[in-house]
């Protein structure tokens, strides 16, 4: 352990510095020296991440606690400021440190236009947004871990309102913040409930105390982190800020879709497995929102044709997958899926930046198409995030979907049994809508404006290299998790985090069936890609259909917040300034100060100066106070 206080304080500390660097010198700091700087605090941090995965990995480190000092004593209130070690933790500091960078060297490209200013201002958001990743990855107690958590959610409000002169980019982010701060609560409640009940908030101390809560205050507790989870993960009803988060440049996409924010939840409930475990009503509660966002954010997504907004929901809807699989207790194909989707889902908002880049910020995939020969990286390395995704063995996707998809199978019960069967045919949608985005963008005659397409390029090698590696990352990121039917010795993720998260017994299902159900979901998604191909290949006008207009306007469930939740509160508050605040408060407040001012106008007036009328005073005051003494006061 010894080695570990060395250098484990450094992985956050040097996101922080670079923020802390970037942020005081963005005016004087060339564009140079803050991409050099921003990018370079998180290769460090990588570097520390890869050699404290290597010790625990090796056995070497295995897992603990790292004390730093006293973060909060008061009374019987003791939280500490610790860090947890451990394989969970290495596993989630290499995917957000490591992609992390990547999204780093492709921004010192791609936001090579702004000011010099806004570009400083722009890595210093960055790096505090992984520095707050970072902080409630490490975190060795629920407390530490929400001050990532409200890191996050600032870092994002931040990000996603960057380009702060556009008032719906503004909008957008405040929609993030509040819609966070409602989970945020969620959350907060929790970690009061486990510090009346526990007395503590230090993972050890909660998870080794559980045969003290009662069922229902584990279903209480579960139930509020799994509202906090929502929030940042983006599940139903919380989930509309995220495809409005697509207001911030293209990498900060990437940076919360991919790799960081949204993952939280996940790892939230993967660290607390002990506790939703122990919880059946939670984890059916999970496993419905999390199929019922998958196949929501599929439908939506099917008929948007805004490059960034198709992912933003595909992103949703892989969350919901990763909602399904915690709900029916196979937490390590959660994480699993956390960091084969942090591969793909980053390498595909990147290649739709490096397409916006070349079309000269259009965005819409209707006014694409032949892309293909003028940009050769960015196709094949898009082609390769669509396979991923589609789930298509070899690649990542694949493993990691169908370990999800055997979660749900395995289980005995007809509920499992369609949520297997709604799970699949959401996997199907998502080859769909994703090769729809493929071949519209890439394949056919191209669409645009004659000076767009004089000006398409493959974008420069700062922007194209991130790419290369996402999709090297795409094709090889799911092999530690090959199932042990394919390869002796699979299954190395599971081993590996087990010590965290114990390996499951029991809901297995034979070799023979396994391969069945990997080979139906093979042929599905082909068949999906196939029909995809037939339609899209050759772009032709969508018909507008009441469902695809239904679709296409996101099932209105905007407009229906707007409806039920926005206006009744806005027009409460409208009530409440109108009818409590200027004609009840603000009026006796401003009726006190006239009343002072009148008294004062009139008392001034007995101050004439006038020797006389003050003698007058005095005899009159006297003759008052003995009456008072002598005929009333008994």
């Amino acid at each position: 352990m010894e080695h570990i206080l060395q250098f484990a304080w450094l992985i956050p500390l040097l996101p922080l510095v670079g923020f802390l660097i970037n942020g005081l010198g963005r005016k004087w700091l060339s564009k140079s020296v803050i991409a050099t700087i921003g990018s370079g605090v998180i290769l460090a941090s990588f570097v520390f991440s890869l050699i404290l995965f290597l010790d625990v990995r090796g056995g070497q480190t295995g897992s603990g606690v790292v004390h730093y000092f006293d973060f909060i004593r008061v009374g019987n209130i003791h939280i500490p400021f610790d860090f947890q070690v451990d394989a969970l933790s290495s596993l989630f500091l290499l995917i957000i440190t490591g992609v992390g960078f990547l999204i780093h060297v492709y921004s010192a490209s791609y936001m090579h236009s702004e000011p010099t200013e806004h570009y400083g201002r722009y890595f210093a958001y960055l790096n505090l947004f992984v520095f707050s990743m970072l902080l409630l990855v490490m975190g060795a107690n629920f407390v530490v871990m929400f001050i990532g958590w409200e890191g996050v959610g600032l870092c994002s409000y931040l990000l996603i309102g960057f380009w702060f002169k556009n008032n719906d980019y503004n909008y957008a982010a405040r929609k993030a913040f509040v819609m966070n701060r409602i989970g945020d609560l969620g959350f907060l409640l929790a970690v009061f409930w486990l510090f009346a009940k526990v007395g503590s908030a230090n993972y050890s101390d909660v998870f080794s105390s559980l045969q003290t809560l009662s069922g229902t205050d584990i279903t209480i507790i579960t139930l509020l982190l799994f509202v906090g989870a929502t929030g940042k993960s983006a599940q139903i009803p919380l989930y509309t800020w995220l495809p409005d988060a697509m207001a911030g440049p293209t990498p900060v996409s990437a940076l919360i879709h991919a790799a960081t924010m949204v993952t939280a939840g996940i790892y939230m409930i993967a660290r607390s497995n002990v506790l939703f475990t122990a919880s059946p009503v939670t984890q059916t509660v999970i496993t419905v929102i999390g199929l019922a966002t998958a196949l929501l954010a599929a439908s939506i997504a099917l008929r948007q044709n805004d490059i960034k907004k198709v992912l933003a929901y595909s992103t949703v809807s892989q969350l919901g997958y990763m909602f399904i699989a915690l709900g029916t207790g196979a937490y390590v194909a959660a994480v699993f899926h956390v960091m084969t989707h942090a591969f793909f889902k980053a390498l595909l908002f990147l290649g739709s930046g490096s397409v916006i880049h070349a079309m000269g910020g259009e965005q819409d995939i209707r006014r694409m198409g032949g892309l293909k020969e003028k940009m050769p990286i960015t196709y094949w390395t898009f082609l390769i995030g669509c396979i991923a995704i589609a789930g298509i063995p070899p690649f990542s996707g694949f493993f990691s979907k169908d370990a999800i998809l055997l979660s749900a199978f395995a289980h005995e019960g007809m509920f499992h049994q369609v949520v297997y069967y709604l799970a699949l045919g959401g996997a199907m949608l998502t080859a769909f809508y994703m090769f729809r985005l493929f071949f519209t963008t890439f394949h056919g005659s191209f669409r645009g404006t004659h000076e767009q397409e004089h000006h398409l390029h493959e974008s420069p090698a700062a922007m194209t290299i991130p790419l290369v590696v996402l999709a090297i990352l795409s094709i090889v990121g799911g092999w530690v998790g090959i199932p042990e039917i394919i390869m002796e010795g699979g299954e190395r993720i599971s081993h590996f985090l087990a010590p965290v998260i114990p390996l499951q017994e029991g809901h297995t299902v034979s070799h023979s069936t396994e391969w069945m159900l990997m080979g139906t979901s093979t042929a599905l998604v082909l068949l999906m890609i196939g029909l995809a191909w037939n339609r899209y290949a050759k772009y032709k006008e969508e018909k507008e259909t009441a469902l695809g207009k239904t679709l296409g306007n996101k099932w209105y469930v905007d407009e229906l917040y707007d409806k039920v939740i926005v206006h009744p509160i806005t027009s409460l508050g409208n009530w409440l300034e109108e009818g409590m605040e200027r004609t009840g408060i603000d009026a006796i407040v401003n009726n006190v100060g006239r009343g002072v001012q009148y008294l004062s106008r009139q008392i001034r007036l007995v101050q004439s100066g006038q020797v006389g009328s003050y003698v007058l005073l005095m005899v009159v005051s006297i003759l008052l106070f003995f009456v008072y003494q002598f005929f009333i006061k008994k």
